[in-house]
């Protein structure tokens, strides 16, 4: 994938657009009020985000009220230990319903992240938001329980990240997943931060990650957009791999 070919310069201050009709119109609407478009703007999503939830712990609800119907006539105590097992299994039903739902409300989304530079307010940036809205979701709420494990490499594959066999992901600090291919028996280590993006000089660089085969990305890395790292290469604990960074097949870094 390419970035988008736009001038170098950019105003980043700019408020009118280059588009024409509705959408042209819009695009000058959150540049010129910055405040009420982003309030208009996260609307939607945060809508779309309890949606998400809501659906996901509709199973869960349906065993926790079927235990309270069918324990409700036992004693305080058996009632209560009964419940509480309840509870205990509804949450992971509740989780593991978020890593198949939130995906596919992802893949319903009629707008797709794609490489980008430009100005923060621009219509490029929504899918953006929306694609990592969703992937804290479940980051936040349940996705560290199950890291490292397939559930947690199942769910980034869901959401569009490029995953060989072999891989070990043991991190869940991951932005944008939908940019970021890792082939075949990579290790991810823990705390390790992921992201295909980076802000420079006032606007948004939306950029493709790439981690070679065989690669090793040492605890507490971070990883920013824009870098290509070469089969067998080893990135140090700690290290930050800057934008545009590329790191040679089998080379150390940092």
């Amino acid at each position: 994938m390419s970035i988008r070919k736009i001038p170098e310069k950019i105003d980043r201050h700019r408020q009118d657009s280059d588009r024409k009709g509705v959408l042209g119109l819009f695009e000058v609407f959150i540049r010129r009020f910055r405040t009420l478009s982003f309030i208009i703007v996260l609307m939607p999503i945060v809508i779309m985000c309890l949606s998400v939830i809501a659906l996901s712990l509709a199973p869960a609800v349906l065993i926790t009220a079927s235990l309270h119907h069918w324990l409700k006539s036992y004693s305080l105590v058996v009632y209560s230990l009964g419940l509480g097992v309840g509870l205990s299994v509804s949450f992971f039903v509740f989780g593991f319903s978020l890593l198949l739902i939130t995906p596919l409300v992802n893949f319903l989304f009629p707008f797709k992240v794609k490489p980008w530079r430009g100005n923060w307010r621009s219509l490029e940036t929504v899918p953006w938001y929306v694609h990592n809205a969703l992937v804290y979701v479940v980051r936040y709420l349940f996705l560290d329980l199950v890291t490292p494990s397939p559930l947690c490499t199942m769910f980034y594959r869901l959401m569009g990240m490029k995953i060989g066999k072999g891989v070990i992901i043991n991190t869940t600090n991951i932005s944008d997943p939908c940019l970021i291919e890792i082939e075949d028996y990579v290790t991810i280590g823990g705390s390790v931060h992921m992201l295909a993006h980076y802000g420079q000089k006032g606007y948004l660089i939306l950029a493709p990650v790439k981690i070679g085969r065989g690669a090793n990305i040492g605890l507490k890395a971070s990883i920013m957009g824009d870098v290509e790292i070469g089969a067998e290469a080893t990135v140090k604990p700690h290290s930050v791999v800057l934008p545009k960074t590329r790191i040679a097949e089998g080379e150390i870094f940092g």
